[in-house]
């Protein structure tokens, strides 16, 4: 009897008692399958044409009800189309040679796939064998995604630039699967999953994954809405599904803007879930926790940069904060450059380079007013503290010099107008829009500085009123709170006071279904 005969007669067995593990386990495609699988594709190719092959797997699983015996279920018409495109695949996938073309043919196969497991009545079977495709057709996509050398013919021989990506592709035919469980009606919400949502978050997290991948994140937006709408509790699903999908709505909430009590959220709440041996893990996890609660002004602290996951992240973000808190502009354009290309790879570098300024004006003011303050002697006075932005303004000029390229002036310096000398060449060194305290090589007015003080005001992230008529900076709250703990309170406070003022929420999630 040929393997053909045999795989089909066993294919047929193990639909007839809906065994649904044995099928998963006997339909496998993956390159390291055993050697029964690679003598099947030597006998598809020598003995099967398209149309024999059809004729022989028509005949082998009939789509005939009237043959249903009670408790025992019988092929039906999508599921034979599954089949056929199961052996086309092994017919005519070659994971040596030709990489795009398996990606191809395992595409067409995992698409068959959901189409035949939407089946009211049997569809479940194949929901086992739907996770074990879909995993490979996800690894088989990161492969091609990380060789884009493979793919070049394909963008070459489309000159349509709204193009999908293969791992877009990709992406839309697991959704396809992510759907049909998710609209499956055998549980509540509230109950504890079955039948095919068991595997929601499975699906769900290969979408995302493949998605983040190729960068489309916004297109992620949809599977949170129908989370949210339809899915069960997240916390009854296993361990490892709620850390992964916690990740990447950390993740999708950090890049959608100023949701980064959100991000900071689903990360922590992952983080936690995620026993320390599993150190990589962490480690991506961190790498966005600790940027979304540097953006909320919550830095790090040096026990948990001392931990195994953190080992390659404290020399990223140390210096950062260290920066951050003592206003220094210098080192921090010096940080980031330096750090650019690990930056950019993560999706870090837009956020921290723009987000993260308001935070360096805030301590190089406050770092002003520690230098320039003179207490009043009467301590009976009632006269407001104050920070002079005359000062502030020379302090800003002052720094955008030295990143300018300025050097500070030696003992010999003869010219009393200025501290600094002129950069190399006599010409300050060309910045880039970012670099500056404005814009790239602009000069720092009063205006400028004093629109700084007034949005840090705005924000919360400094306490008082400008003075524009004495050109002062007036403190509110100084005499019951001291003037620096007034003028500069915890950024963190602020932001927590801010978001009920707002009428914002960071507990609730969307996309995060809670009991």
């Amino acid at each position: 009897m040929s393997l053909v005969i045999q795989f089909l007669s066993q294919i047929r067995n193990f639909i007839r008692k809906q065994d649904g593990d044995s099928l998963r386990s006997w339909l496998q495609v993956g390159p390291n399958s055993p050697r029964q699988y690679h003598e099947l594709r030597a006998e598809l190719r020598n003995q099967y044409r398209q149309s024999g092959l059809d004729n022989i797997i028509q005949k082998c699983l009939p789509d005939d009800e009237d043959d249903e015996v009670e408790g025992e279920a019988v092929p039906w018409p999508s599921l034979v189309t599954f089949i056929k495109e199961y052996f086309t695949f092994w017919r005519d996938a070659d994971y040596d040679a030709d990489l795009v073309r398996t990606h191809q043919l395992l595409s067409t196969l995992v698409s068959s796939c959901a189409t035949a497991l939407t089946h009211p009545a049997y569809g479940a079977m194949l929901l086992k064998t739907s996770m074990s495709l879909s995993d490979v057709l996800a690894r088989l996509t990161m492969t091609l995604n990380r060789r884009p050398e493979l793919t070049r013919q394909l963008r070459t021989s489309n000159d349509d630039e709204s193009r999908k990506s293969i791992a877009e592709s990709s992406a839309e035919i697991i959704q396809k699967i992510f759907t049909a469980c998710l609209n499956d009606r055998s549980s509540d919400r509230s109950s504890p999953p079955k039948g095919k949502r068991v595997a929601i978050y499975i699906f769900a997290n290969l979408v995302l994954k493949l998605l983040f991948a190729c960068r489309r994140i916004h297109l992620a937006k949809m599977i949170f809405f129908n989370l949210g709408a339809n899915s069960p509790p997240l916390s009854l699903y296993p361990a490892a599904q709620r850390v992964t999908f916690l990740y990447y709505l950390g993740r999708f909430s950090f890049s959608s803007g100023n949701h980064y009590l959100r991000a900071a959220n689903c990360l922590e709440a992952a983080y936690l879930q995620t026993p320390p041996r599993f150190t990589s893990h962490r480690t991506n996890i961190l790498t966005y926790l600790i940027a979304a609660n540097i953006l909320l002004g919550r830095f790090p602290s040096a026990s948990l940069l001392q931990r195994p996951e953190s080992r390659t992240l404290a020399p990223i973000f140390f210096p950062l904060c260290a920066a951050l808190r003592g206003g220094d502009f210098i080192s921090f354009q010096a940080h980031l450059a330096e750090h650019e290309d690990w930056l950019l790879e993560k999706g870090l570098l837009v956020p921290l380079t723009h987000k993260l300024r308001p935070l360096l004006w805030r301590s190089l003011a406050r770092k002003t007013f520690l230098l320039t303050y003179v207490p009043p002697t009467d301590s009976a006075s009632r006269k407001a503290a104050t920070l002079d932005v005359a000062d502030l303004h020379a302090a800003a000029v002052y720094v955008q010099r030295r990143l300018e390229g300025w050097a500070l002036a030696n003992n010999t310096q003869e010219d009393p107008g200025t501290t600094l000398v002129p950069p190399p060449a006599g010409r300050p060194s060309r910045l880039r829009p970012n670099e500056g305290l404005v814009w790239g090589n602009a000069e720092v007015t009063p205006d400028h500085v004093e629109l700084q003080l007034a949005t840090l005001v705005e924000e919360g992230l400094m306490h008082g009123f400008i003075a524009h008529g004495q050109g002062r900076f007036a403190i509110i709250g100084a005499k019951a709170k001291g003037p620096v703990a007034a003028g500069w309170p915890s950024v963190w406070q602020s932001i927590q006071e801010r978001r009920y003022e707002e009428d914002y929420n960071p507990d609730d999630v969307p996309g995060w279904v809670r009991v």
